[in-house]
C-alpha cells in the first residue's frame, strides 16, 4: 500500500474528514491534502505517530 492511501485509510478510520483531521492533528490543510494525493511524501515517522495516537485515542473512549 502506497504512503498516500495509507494516510487516507487511517484518516477514514478516525471518521474525520480532511479539515476536521488537519485541525486535530494541527497539520495545514495544503499539506495534509498533498500527502494523500501523492504530490508529496509523509515521512515514515509522522504517520507511524499519528497511527500510534488515534489507537491510542481509540483505547481511550473504550474504557
Amino acid at each position: 500500500m502506497e504512503m498516500s492511501e495509507r494516510i487516507r485509510s487511517l484518516r477514514e478510520s478516525t471518521g474525520m474528514n480532511r479539515k476536521e483531521f488537519c485541525e486535530y492533528f494541527g497539520i495545514p490543510y495544503r499539506t495534509m491534502t498533498d500527502w494523500e494525493l501523492g504530490h508529496r511524501t509523509m515521512p515514515e515517522y509522522v504517520l507511524r505517530l499519528m497511527a500510534y495516537q488515534v489507537k491510542m485515542e481509540n483505547l481511550r473512549k473504550e474504557s
